[in-house]
């Protein structure tokens, strides 16, 4: 009686015991515990444990708790029933056994497929090493480090080639240096040449006999030091004997233009003379707009000036038509004034003559009367 009250007990541990610790026998008397298995099919142990097949293992355990709460014989419940308590236990081994036998195969069975299954890029998982490599991320480093030394190692050659390269274009950028500056030297010297033999030619005819310095000695230095005094001489040779630049031409034309100009619309305006009638007043306006014609035409030159000097000081402003107008207004009236001035001078003189030689002018009047 005793060792069947142990052994009930034991038996009752033993279903408190946890899943994960492997559940070694007990032997009291003739019977052995743990080692008491009912013979029945799966479908049966789902059923005991009111479950379906492909349930997990969360649902499974939770139904043998419920159940293990419901006919364990310490539970104090009034459904208790050690007979039905040993059955659910066995189910719940059951079907627990062939839960965790069908989890593993189908993790053995993805495991299968992802091996031979080509893996395509996703996500953040392929955001790494550049892109580079397949498989797991210990395969993809390798096979990115690998692509780094290839990649090195084609930069190292591709660098290696350029440098060459650019060696050989160099070599043959002083070649083509060297016979460019060669052609060009021969072709100085050849102006040169021909230069000398016109020059010497030319003498020979005479040519060079009418001009003013000649049998003279040449000026060799100019008054500043940084003037070449090659150079030097040629312009002033040239200056000497009637050639100058275009631009010293058309600056004189142009200022010999518009004094003529300046004084030619003088002139009009003092034969006008005063006062203004309506007619002269016509004349005058005819006069300045042809005047204004003038000064347009000048203003094109100037700008075909401006374009052919060298100096940036020395070029020249277009000239204003009102501007020259007024001013031809204000000489004229200088000249009125002056010319009052000067005609109330000589009559003073007069008077002053006529006083100090009256008889003498009467006399000689007299004189020349009685000869005709």
């Amino acid at each position: 009686m005793l060792t069947n009250s142990v052994g009930h007990h034991l038996m009752m541990h033993e279903a408190m015991i946890p899943r994960n610790l492997k559940i070694f026998p007990y032997i009291c008397g003739s019977r052995m515990l743990s080692g008491f298995r009912r013979k029945s099919s799966i479908k049966d142990s789902y059923k005991i444990l009111e479950l379906e097949e492909g349930c997990s293992l969360d649902d499974i355990r939770n139904s043998y708790r419920s159940l293990a709460k419901k006919y364990h014989p310490d539970s104090g419940s009034a459904s208790a029933d050690a007979e039905a308590f040993m059955k659910v236990e066995e189910a719940y081994r059951v079907v627990l056994s062939d839960a965790t036998t069908k989890k593993k195969a189908n993790e053995d069975n993805e495991e299968e497929e992802d091996q031979f299954k080509m893996q395509a890029p996703q996500h953040r998982h392929y955001l790494s090493f550049e892109g580079v490599g397949f498989g797991t991320p210990s395969q993809r480093e390798k096979q990115y480090m690998q692509f780094r030394v290839d990649r090195a190692t084609e930069q190292v050659l591709e660098y290696r080639k350029r440098r060459l390269e650019s060696q050989f274009v160099v070599t043959d950028l002083m070649k083509a240096k060297d016979v460019r500056q060669s052609k060009k030297v021969k072709i100085t010297q050849a102006v040169e040449r021909l230069v000398e033999d016109l020059i010497q030619e030319s003498m020979a005819k005479g040519d060079f006999d009418n001009l003013s310095g000649k049998g003279k000695p040449l000026q060799k230095f100019s008054d500043c030091p940084h003037v070449d005094p090659m150079t030097h001489n040629l312009n002033r040779i040239l200056i000497d004997n009637g050639y100058q630049p275009e631009w010293i031409l058309l600056q004189k034309e142009i200022r010999e233009t518009i004094e003529q100009l300046r004084k030619s619309i003088v002139a009009s305006r003092s034969k006008l003379g005063e006062p203004m009638t309506p007619y002269r007043q016509k004349q005058w306006n005819r006069i300045c707009e042809q005047f204004t014609e003038d000064i347009r035409k000048l203003n094109k030159r100037i700008d075909n000036f401006n374009l052919v000097v060298p100096i940036l000081s020395r070029q020249m402003v277009h000239f204003s038509a009102d501007k020259e107008i007024g001013r031809a207004q204000k000489t004229y009236e200088a000249l009125m004034e002056n010319g009052e001035a000067s005609n109330s001078d000589t009559k003073e003189n007069e008077e002053e003559n006529v006083k100090r030689f009256g008889w003498k002018s009467s006399l000689l009047k007299w004189l020349n009367y009685t000869s005709k």
